[in-house]
């Protein structure tokens, strides 16, 4: 239900005011997309004076909300997460009045579950049936969720850094995930063409009115919560934290929590305004270096983080924003580095008992940042975003097709045919229009079935999914939502026409095309039948394969197929790669700042013989990137690196079960002290100094090293 109090949309670049219409997404005077709802803050202001009572969700905050009641077929209870006092912290850092905002309580363990809230019932309430999303990790699996309860398709563009654990997460979910090869901001050009070209809705994030008014009931929860945990005996209804504290991406958490606030000051419900302190990755903080420049603008990066979930390299006016409302009332930007965010995380888990995701472990390493420089003044209270689990969807819960739910997409860098700015999208995403067509083949015959999924292949990326019956088939359709159908007539259970009389009576399905191949023979009342229902009618062996093809592509609406000798690779066929280790190359990663040491090490390890594919990292976060990337059967590492050193990489390490087998050969000039010698003995077998390197040495340990593997 639309709120009544709702009363005018705001652009927040020139200020002109429009009609209160959600659906809002450009200023219609200058053509921002960044756009504030405004309410009848006057008739509000009383019912809210001596506090609130009812639901405890989001929904709670119905009245300075455009929707102001959930629809209780999508909504899931999100919001009104715990306020949880951390004590260990507060004996830690001799500070009393640290708290969390417990967010992995929300259905999808993040707070991105309010903007998906928020936003999916929007969508449902305008009829939207199909919708695309480009996010880093969080946003995608909460989308994911509330379009399976609202029986919205979901397009999910991702990077191909986002960690593989979120994107089976969101494929449970049915999503139809596309993994891009380029950076967030390439992706999500990708992916607003792509919803251009199929006519989809996009939903823009912070941009979005729904997006932005749903993060706000963060701000409303803290001062409640904060009000009753800080004066139990309820002297006082709202309360606003000194600091609010919070890892950044885009921007979205935190531009809201402000103005939920700022709705709060403005009605006199509380005194005072919290500092913000922004966190973000050193690998991509292009808030973070625009501020401390004191830049009203920031300048875009390119993400070079482990914390995938946090690699917006170019936030745009949501920086603007923050940098206004950070600046106002002494607030700070900092950037952590990923050693220190996930040694953040380890004390986080062990001595408070939080669990929790790198992206939100940086909030707290840059809370120790700010503790460390004295940030933080004695007696103010702090509330910190706790957001994102720990928790894996393992791949073999998708099962055999997993490679069939998460699309690749690759971008050419070399592509000629676009500006070098396009970077090769167009031809990508003409790829792309086959690799997300979908076909069901519905047959009892398991033959039948695997050779027209296998023709099919043999010239076109598509997915093609199966089904033994018309009873399962109608659940595949219902689930993937596909583009075209095959089916047979005669199965048991459910036969074909009947399938056809409930795909045909169903809106959601009744355009979808169907190409029948039966060896069933026909009465005119069949073929009657047929010819209302169906696209095109096949008899079992009584037609050239190559015809079948041509027909479903053109019905398909794609480019004809070539020669029939010359058929395009399936999507299981192996493609070479130039780029990746032969068959019996051990690969080694050599971590070294220098780049004549490194150009050095290099070479004495090709010239001996072709048994090491090497790959070369200069910096720390490079370097664990790397070892991430190709699991190596053996590190060189220096200790001495720009970012974080290598004491760093090898309790990261020592940390993670898959990695801390690997051999690793420390060369370095560094003179160590006694504690590092023993630090380093404990996660190390050879040291050896640059000064002194002995060649045939290095190459020696480094064959006896591989050798038991």
């Amino acid at each position: 239900m639309n709120n009544p109090q709702f009363t005018k949309v705001v652009c927040l670049e020139c200020g002109h005011e429009m009609p209160p219409d959600m659906t809002l997404t450009t200023c219609e005077k200058c053509k921002s997309g960044w756009l504030d709802a405004r309410y009848d803050y006057d008739a509000i202001k009383p019912l809210w004076t001596t506090g609130i009572t009812g639901v405890r969700s989001l929904w709670r905050y119905g009245a300075l909300l455009p929707i102001s009641t959930p629809n209780p077929e999508i909504s899931l209870g999100e919001g009104y997460t715990p306020l949880v006092r951390l004590y260990q912290y507060e004996r830690i850092y001799n500070h009393e009045g640290i708290y969390i905002k417990d967010e992995r309580h929300q259905p999808t363990n993040s707070f991105k579950d309010r903007q998906a809230a928020m936003s999916v019932t929007a969508m449902h309430q305008q009829g939207v049936k199909e919708c695309v999303l480009a996010s880093t990790g969080n946003a995608a699996v909460a989308y994911a969720a509330y379009c399976a309860r609202a029986g919205i398709k979901l397009w999910l563009f991702l990077t191909s850094l986002v960690p593989n654990e979120k994107m089976r997460e969101a494929a449970l979910y049915g999503a139809e995930v596309v993994k891009v090869s380029g950076t967030y901001d390439e992706t999500k050009k990708v992916a607003a063409q792509f919803a251009d070209r199929k006519g989809i809705i996009m939903d823009k994030g912070a941009r979005t009115i729904p997006s932005k008014e749903s993060m706000k009931t963060l701000g409303y929860e803290i001062a409640e919560q904060l009000a009753l945990e800080r004066h139990p005996d309820g002297s006082k209804k709202w309360l606003a934290p000194d600091w609010y504290i919070q890892a950044v991406s885009g921007g979205i958490g935190p531009i809201g929590v402000w103005k939920g606030f700022q709705e709060l000051l403005d009605m006199g419900l509380i005194d005072k305004m919290p500092k913000l302190g922004i966190i973000q990755a050193a690998g991509c903080a292009p808030m973070v270096n625009a501020f401390h420049a004191d830049l009203p603008k920031a300048e875009a990066v390119i993400p070079k983080t482990l914390i995938h979930v946090l690699a917006t390299g170019d936030p745009g006016h949501a920086y603007h924003l923050l940098y206004t409302a950070t600046k106002s009332n002494g607030g700070t930007m900092l950037s952590v580095e990923d050693g220190d965010t996930f040694k953040a995380m380890r004390h986080l888990a062990s001595r408070a008992g939080i669990s929790v995701e790198p992206a939100t472990a940086v909030a707290f390493a840059g809370l120790d940042k700010m503790f460390t420089e004295g940030v933080i003044k004695a007696g103010e209270t702090i509330v910190i975003n706790c957001s994102g689990h720990t928790m894996p969807a393992e791949s073999h819960i998708l099962g055999d097709q997993y490679d069939r739910y998460i699309l690749d997409l690759q971008i050419d860098p070399t592509d000629q045919t676009h500006s070098p700015k396009e970077e090769g999208l167009g031809t990508a995403l003409q790829n792309l229009d086959e690799q997300v067509t979908t076909v069901v083949i519905i047959d009892d015959n398991p033959n039948d079935r695997r050779l027209i999924r296998r023709l099919l292949q043999s010239y076109k990326n598509y997915r093609v999914y199966e089904a033994p019956d018309g009873a399962e088939g109608l659940k595949v359709i219902a689930d993937r939502k596909p583009d075209l159908v095959v089916c047979d007539l005669t199965m048991p259970e459910m036969d074909g026409f009947t399938l056809l009389e409930r795909l045909k009576k169903d809106p959601a399905t009744a355009n979808i095309p169907v190409v029948v191949i039966s060896a069933k023979n026909l009465t005119d009342q069949d073929r009657k039948t047929l010819d209302d229902y169906s696209d095109s009618v096949w008899t079992k062996g009584g037609f050239e394969t190559r015809q079948l093809v041509d027909h479903v592509v053109n019905v398909l609406g794609h480019t004809p197929v070539g020669n029939l000798s010359t058929p395009s690779k399936s999507n299981s066929e192996e493609k070479s790669d130039t780029t990746t280790p032969k068959q019996n190359q051990s690969t080694i990663v050599i971590i070294e700042d220098n780049p004549v040491d490194l150009r050095l090490a290099k070479r004495m390890l090709t010239t001996v013989n072709d048994d090491y594919y090497i790959v070369e990292a200069s910096t720390g976060r490079d370097g664990l990137k790397a070892i991430y990337t190709y699991h190596p059967d053996l590190i060189i590492l220096d200790l001495m690196l720009p970012d974080l050193d290598g004491f760093a990489i090898l309790d990261t390490l020592k940390d993670d079960p898959n990695l801390r087998d690997i051999p690793v050969v420390v060369v370095s000039a560094k003179s160590l002290t006694e504690a590092e010698s023993l630090r380093l003995n404990s996660h190390i077998k050879v040291l050896l100094e640059k000064a002194s390197l002995d060649r045939k040495k290095l190459l020696e340990l480094i064959k006896h090293e591989l050798s038991g593997l």
